[in-house]
């Protein structure tokens, strides 16, 4: 039997406002609100018409009430505002003016949602807190339970918002959204616009139940109001109870809002194709402009004439606005190199990234440990959480978080839910609360488990750009990588080759404890994101000691010369670090040959300085990396090399690498798909030889 204490229908109790005892000023402003929006939203598509822009455009008529609601109870600079793709009237109801709908609809430099960089129909104003929005429909709940986490955290009285239509509740990511919100019982209100079709797609065939809302009445810690989205009293009144239930009760609020959708699903839609003229016609009839105006003049509140004023006047405000944004300046060419990648925390103490011997010695697995520790204790906005990262005397199946949870508390060092998406997505959404955040994640237990969570990775890559600098996500990304331990598939694969393909993360993989704690310690103080690669059978591996001292920083693009060399040059990182020095020294012992061994450290950015210097003075190349070689970051090395430093090769560029197959589980597989000394042996004597 469904439990019915949650849902929630709007009784007399909660009817703040109606017609008659709303003031007419509210009224007033709010005609023109609609009014307003609904010129706007029928003016769009003629812009495209003419070749001006706005190629992307969801119109929102029949969703006036519910929208005019979340921007009225929005409180800028306060609480925080995710808006989707068909939130036209909600970001005018939140106070963006019909100029910044304009300059975002046609993609203008001055556009405040992203400098035109983003898709249009995505509006935003980040230094509101109304928030620049995925086109992955939906995926911004996980961002408004981040930041619902902060506002609990740090006290603040505001909550978070997000909205989306009721097809985007069947993503995967909403739900893990709404799972965790209501287990963490946090300060977050999830607006359902319902209005029947997701594109073309009857609701029907989205979910069993006819509201999307019902899917979601068992969980605990959660409240779900259900409304009429046409109308704008019944929408207040449910956005007022709403925002009252979660600040009184510390819990997230779901309102399922009922609207119709009066046009297509797009300007590149053709609702006719799937609507018949009865139900187009039907819809229209339920316009909530055209009843909410006849309800002003039959109330005796407003005159024809008072309507006709406002209407006039927003219609000169559209044209206002018209003119500003054609004349407005589009983004330039040369812009498109900003805002990829923040600038980094740079080291002036060590700007090598070289201890030169300093410090105590210490394995990887301890350098990574203490570095935490002591950046926690440096930020005390640090925080950290992933799976199975804190449980009595556990810290992490690897124990690299042991005993943080026992000296920093479990609101700054707590276990996710076995959710990638979520752990990455609310990641990316506490960081929004603060610039002086900063966030720490075990992105999955294994690299291998990362990819349920690649599509909020993407929108680490690309958040800082698409806002045009507005924000940039504060996370850092650990995985523990790689082989060499009997893992077999899901436990021993390194994705390095397909992260580092987007633009706007650093990648770094470390291959001794030095550079473990220098790279983890530069990328906690750095602002933006960063994915940290562990080479994980190095964790206690004798051979990754190194001299540590407490305060060491390794910069990000600066590669490592570890062994110098005159005949040949080694390129690696990660776990064939080791091997690649080890045969460095047997061709020595054995060929008389000598090799420079260049550990990359970091990917991206890459210090391609150091390795074409090296190719410069060696005049032969040979890439030694952990991951296959067809596909894997090797090629990028080797295109580097062949297309800058190309007359000086006395030999082809070499590569060795993983064969291209899975990482079998029996060690006799395991072995014959990785690279191992031997095989490194073999190619390094041949371009010797060659």
């Amino acid at each position: 039997m469904i439990s019915t204490h949650k849902k929630r229908t709007l009784k007399k109790a909660d009817k703040k406002f109606t017609i008659k005892n709303t003031p007419k000023d509210t009224l007033k402003e709010w005609y023109r609100l609609m009014v307003l929006g609904r010129m706007l939203d029928e003016k769009a598509p003629n812009y495209l018409k003419q070749a001006l822009g706005w190629s992307y455009h969801a119109p929102y008529a029949g969703h006036d009430g519910i929208q005019l609601a979340i921007g009225q109870v929005f409180e800028k600079n306060k609480d925080h505002l995710f808006p989707y793709y068909r939130d036209m009237l909600t970001a005018l109801s939140s106070g963006i003016t019909a100029e910044e709908i304009i300059l975002n609809g046609i993609s203008k430099a001055a556009d405040v949602a992203s400098g035109g960089r983003h898709m249009s129909n995505h509006f935003a104003k980040p230094e509101w807190n109304v928030h620049n929005v995925s086109s992955a429909t939906g995926n911004h709940t996980l961002h408004a339970v981040g930041v619902a986490r902060a506002i609990k955290y740090y006290g603040a009285d505001a909550v978070a918002i997000s909205s989306q239509g009721e097809s985007s509740t069947s993503e995967g990511y909403v739900y893990e959204a709404i799972n965790g919100a209501s287990n963490e019982k946090l300060p977050v209100i999830f607006v359902f616009q319902d209005n029947g079709f997701g594109i073309s797609v009857p609701k029907a065939e989205q979910t069993a139940n006819p509201r999307a809302a019902d899917n979601f009445l068992s969980f605990k810690n959660l409240e779900v109001i259900y409304c009429n989205g046409k109308d704008p009293f019944n929408s207040m009144n449910a956005m007022e109870k709403a925002k009252k239930l979660v600040k009184e009760k510390g819990m997230p609020v779901i309102v399922h809002a009922n609207c119709v959708r009066i046009g297509s699903h797009s300007n590149s839609d053709k609702h006719e194709l799937y609507r018949d003229q009865y139900e187009l016609t039907e819809v229209k009839g339920q316009d909530p402009l055209k009843r909410f105006k006849k309800r002003l003049t039959y109330s005796g509140i407003f005159t024809e004439e008072e309507l006709s004023e406002i209407e006039v006047a927003a219609k000169k405000e559209v044209s206002k606005a018209h003119k500003v944004g054609i004349m407005s300046p589009d983004p330039t060419p040369e812009s498109v190199d900003d805002f990829v990648l923040h600038e980094p925390y740079v080291s002036t103490k060590y700007p090598d990234g070289l201890t030169n011997g300093a410090g105590p010695k210490k394995k990887l697995i301890e350098a990574l440990n203490e570095t935490l520790k002591a950046e926690f204790r440096h930020n005390e906005n640090t925080f950290i959480w992933g799976q199975d990262m804190a449980n009595k005397d556990k810290g992490g199946i690897f124990n690299v978080s042991k005993g943080m949870q026992q000296e920093f508390g479990r609101k700054r060092v707590f276990n996710a839910p076995i959710a990638e998406d979520y752990i990455v997505g609310t990641a990316n959404g506490m960081s929004r609360f603060s610039d002086d955040i900063r966030i720490v994640v075990e992105g999955a237990e294994f690299a291998d488990y990362f990819w349920p969570a690649m599509e909020q990775f993407v929108e680490l890559t690309h958040d800082y750009w698409r806002s045009n600098g507005a924000f940039t996500p504060n996370v850092v990304v650990r995985l523990a990588s790689g082989g060499y331990i009997g893992g077999g598939l899901y436990h021993s694969q390194t994705i390095e080759g397909a992260l580092t393909t987007f633009p706007g993360i650093r990648v770094v993989y470390p291959s001794s404890a030095d550079d473990a704690a220098g790279l983890l310690r530069t990328s906690m103080r750095s602002k933006g994101p960063t994915m940290f690669l562990e080479p994980k059978a190095l964790y206690n591996d004798p051979i990754a000691e190194a001299n540590v001292p407490d305060d060491f920083e390794v910069p990000f693009g600066k590669a490592r010369t570890r062994r110098e060399g005159k005949d040949m040059t080694i390129i690696t990182y990660g776990n064939t670090v080791p091997m690649s020095i080890s045969v460095a020294e047997k061709i020595e012992r054995e060929l008389g040959k000598s090799v420079e061994v260049i550990d990359l450290r970091s990917l991206i950015p890459l210090d391609e300085e150091a390795i074409l210097e090296s190719v410069k003075k060696t005049n032969r190349a040979l890439i030694v990396h952990e991951d296959k070689v067809f596909g894997g970051f090797g090629g990028e090395i080797s295109a580097l090399i062949t297309n800058e430093v190309f007359e000086y090769l006395d030999a082809p560029v070499k590569r060795v690498g993983s064969k291209f197959t899975p990482v079998g589980f029996n060690r006799i597989l395991e072995n014959a798909i990785l690279p191992n000394e031997e095989r490194i042996f073999d190619a390094a004597k041949d371009l010797l030889a060659y």
